[in-house]
């Protein structure tokens, strides 16, 4: 705050709100894996609001929004990569025996609670789509 950078201190006071709402909703204390949850969530909202901004053609606002995303990167839980997603998406397949497009949810349920928010749903969606379909 005192050294005036007013994106860090509202990306950070943002987070702060987000993570006090979460916590009088779930009436108790968030423990570092929930506020990591938290996080990543805020991390996501930027990222959306970058491609709407951009396609809108409003880069100054699309600017804001990056620069409070990298603030908010670091507490925001790793990002698993493309092959460690790929690995999860085989276990998935052999676990649940999936063989056709009805059988996404029991895969993407299979993924997403092995990845735990270190991965984007939409990420693995469209790679379970391509491998059934």
């Amino acid at each position: 705050m005192k050294a005036g950078d007013k994106v860090t201190v509202g990306a950070l006071r943002m987070l702060s709100a987000a993570i006090t709402n979460q916590e009088k909703e779930v009436r108790h204390e968030l423990s570092d894996d929930e506020v990591r949850e938290i996080a990543g969530k805020e991390v996501k909202k930027r990222a959306e609001s970058i491609e709407a901004f951009d396609g809108a053609g409003r880069t100054e606002l699309a600017d804001k929004e990056r620069a409070e995303r990298e603030v908010l990167e670091p507490y925001a839980p790793a990002q698993l990569d493309e092959a460690v997603v790929d690995a999860l998406i085989d276990e998935a397949f052999a676990a649940t025996g999936a063989s056709g497009p009805q059988d996404i949810g029991k895969v993407m349920g299979f993924v997403m609670g092995k990845a735990k928010g270190q991965v984007d749903g939409t990420v693995v969606q469209q790679k379970v789509r391509a491998r059934l379909g």
